[in-house]
């Protein structure tokens, strides 16, 4: 699992590289198919309950699943967030990271800033004996306090030799005793942080979901383990510098 999340974090720093007003969202997926498949790896989205496309391009008030076309274009001042999950002998890794297209408004900022500091709250909850539910805990008061909102719809999930498994993430404070952690558990981190209302709503083709009042949304996600004396990430790209801890 660490070879896969080295090459979902590579994945994503290429993406990265090709970011910017008047790409199409088609030829992000074209880059993440064939890195991947440079990698000797295969592209878990493509082909997964019927899903079109390599990776995931959400943009805006998309809230996650935007299925990448050729016809969609960034444009200045745009967010997009990139999903993507390959396959490497046999062992998947999950991340995304919501990037800025050019120059974007102090709110839009202001929005995948939190959302990147609420993913590591959650992720720094994690250690052996901790609570699944700890992720939450941690996320959802500091989200709130910035004034945005945690999706509630969609969830983190256990990863390994298949896509998704248990145990479930929420990142919202819930009830009831969720899963006690242990070493060698393995799973995705990934919040949904909306500048308006927590809600969504699904098109008709399925996948790509909105926020309910059209507001902006952000995501980052990462693949981590947990080790004997902590949290390992496996998806850490190879400039990122997580915020200091609060």
């Amino acid at each position: 699992m660490r070879a896969a999340g080295r090459l979902t974090a590579q994945l994503l720093d290429q993406v990265a590289q090709i970011i910017a007003p008047g790409v199409s969202t088609g030829e992000i997926d074209q880059l993440v198919d064939k890195l991947t498949s440079d990698a000797g790896a295969i592209s878990a989205p493509f082909g997964y309950n019927g899903f079109p496309a390599h990776c995931c391009t959400s943009i805006n008030e998309v809230v996650c699943h935007g299925i990448p076309t050729p016809e969609r274009r960034l444009e200045q001042g745009d967010i997009i967030n990139v999903d993507v999950t390959p396959i490497l002998a046999g062992w998947h890794g999950d991340a995304s990271r919501t990037f800025f297209v050019g120059e974007v408004s102090p709110e839009a900022r202001g929005l995948v800033q939190t959302t990147y500091e609420a993913m590591w709250r959650g992720i720094r909850a994690m250690k052996p004996g901790a609570n699944i539910n700890d992720v939450g805990r941690a996320i959802q008061p500091f989200v709130e306090s910035r004034g945005y909102s945690v999706v509630r719809e969609f969830t983190g999930h256990g990863l390994g030799r298949k896509f998704h498994t248990s145990p479930t993430v929420f990142h919202h404070t819930t009830l009831g005793a969720g899963v006690l952690l242990e070493a060698g558990m393995a799973f995705t981190i990934e919040p949904m942080i909306n500048a308006g209302r927590w809600k969504t709503r699904v098109l008709d083709d399925g996948w790509t979901a909105l926020t309910i009042d059209g507001q902006l949304s952000a995501q980052f996600e990462h693949t981590v383990v947990i080790t004997p004396d902590g949290v390992e990430v496996l998806t850490l790209g190879k400039t990122e510098t997580p915020p200091a801890p609060a």
